[in-house]
């Protein structure tokens, strides 16, 4: 009996001792490929850099989908108990950028658009189609010739709107000229003190063309999974501080699939001609002027599903 007891301690140690150096021999193994994982990631990230130093096209886009449906039926603790509800909304990202060694052509696209609904099905006469809510369209392309690394003499075209509501009415066309800086790698600064701003609008409106200066700063930056752009525009009229306007949208999104992960966009902006032309045409209140109006910021976000192409 005690030799048996021995020989099955022997055995279990023995077995015990070589799972033990089984289990640290792929724990090294999995250490080793895991250095060699990162340090062929570091060799195509460094790849990937030299091609994007490379002259020629660089063409991307990413942005984000959110949404949200929801039926109650005679749920009376509500209102409405009995309504389906729903929003969606989607932001788009693009650009398609020239880089040569004497001049550069960016070109970028930004749209936000959100429709939302409430149908109470029992009130016959209400809405229940989506309607729109976020509404923001931006297009521009910049032009330079390189008088230095980091500097050049250049013209923009910009172009903002809406496109659910109101196309055009009013639109923003910004044309200049000036400077573009780029201090460092991915950030584009725009100084253009000859620009003129043209306002379209239908009517008899307080919207007024205007002389003045054009400054834009955009950041846009990939790297690993993550995608981050952020805009800055803003409009500074020589003739009155009541007709200038600037514009900040922000765009962060993190791929956690293939092309898909989540996205978050947030903007902010400030128009005074816009707050004055909604408290006489919305809000109906006549003797709103440029003194007494609340100019009140403009905001915007969306969260949602991110792509990337």
């Amino acid at each position: 009996m005690k030799k048996t007891l021995l020989f099955l301690s022997l055995v279990f140690v023995s077995i015990s001792t070589s799972f033990a150096q089984t289990k640290e021999e792929l724990e090294t193994q999995k250490t080793e490929k895991n250095d060699q994982i990162k340090a062929l990631k570091g060799e195509v990230n460094a790849i990937q850099k030299k091609l994007d130093a490379l002259p020629g096209w660089r063409i991307g886009a990413f942005g984000v989908i959110g949404g949200s449906f929801s039926q109650f039926n005679n749920w009376y603790a509500q209102g409405a108990p009995n309504n389906s509800s729903g929003n969606i909304g989607i932001t788009f990202n693009g650009y398609a950028n020239l880089i040569e060694e004497k001049f550069f052509w960016r070109n970028a696209l930004t749209a936000n658009l959100k429709w939302v609904k409430l149908d109470d099905r029992d009130d016959p006469d209400d809405n229940s189609n989506f309607e729109p809510t976020t509404d923001v369209f931006n297009l521009s392309s910049l032009y330079g010739r390189n008088l230095s690394k980091s500097f050049a003499v250049s013209g923009l075209l910009e172009y903002r709107t809406t496109l659910l509501n109101n196309f055009n009415d009013p639109g923003y066309l910004d044309v200049g000229v000036g400077g573009t800086w780029t201090p460092i790698e991915n950030l584009v600064v725009v100084i253009h003190p000859l620009n003129y701003n043209f306002v379209f609008s239908s009517g008899d409106t307080i919207f007024e063309s205007t002389m003045g200066a054009k400054i834009v700063a955009d950041y846009s930056r990939t790297f690993s999974n993550i995608n981050f752009k952020s805009n800055f525009s803003m409009f500074q009229s020589y003739k009155s501080n009541n007709y200038s306007n600037w514009t900040w949208n922000n765009s962060f999104s993190y791929t956690l699939w293939s092309v898909i992960g989540v996205g978050f966009d947030f903007g902010l902006r400030n128009n005074k001609q816009e707050a004055l032309n909604y408290a006489l045409n919305t809000l109906e209140i006549p003797d709103a002027t440029f003194d007494n109006i609340d100019n009140d910021l403009q905001t915007y976000y969306t969260l949602g599903l991110a792509y990337k192409f």
